[in-house]
């Protein structure tokens, strides 16, 4: 019954390739901005990338911009993360949001109502 499900976390090895899905279990977030938020052992959980409706505008983490690139398809209700030169720093537990208040998205993580349970991303040699 979670709004929002995350799939495609794994092990990989540094400079390898994963492509985070998450998936609407209905259709309440047409015209929603989301984002991907992650959080590593002993850190607080903190922006990744964010995307809104009509996927024209993203913004990036600058530890990730350049590597990972966020997508979405509307007509399944389902936003993308392609994290590309994975490096040891990026293990984390991937989070999907959706912002339906403002619809602005951004940084923050009191922007967004709406939270998956998260994906395990292991990236290690």
């Amino acid at each position: 019954q979670a709004p929002l499900v995350e799939t495609g976390g794994g092990l990989v090895q540094p400079g390898d390739s994963l492509r985070l899905s998450c998936a609407a279990n209905d259709r309440i977030f047409t015209n929603y901005a989301m984002a991907w938020f992650r959080q590593a052992p002993g850190k607080e959980r903190e922006y990744v990338a964010g995307i809104k409706w009509s996927g024209t505008y993203t913004d990036y983490a600058a530890s990730v911009k350049g590597r990972f690139t966020i997508s979405r398809n509307n007509a399944v209700n389902t936003v993308y993360l392609q994290m590309n030169d994975l490096r040891p720093e990026d293990t984390a537990v991937y989070y999907c949001a959706a912002d339906g208040k403002t619809r602005l998205g951004g940084a923050r993580r009191s922007e967004y109502e709406y939270w998956g349970h998260g994906t395990q991303v292991t990236v290690s040699s």
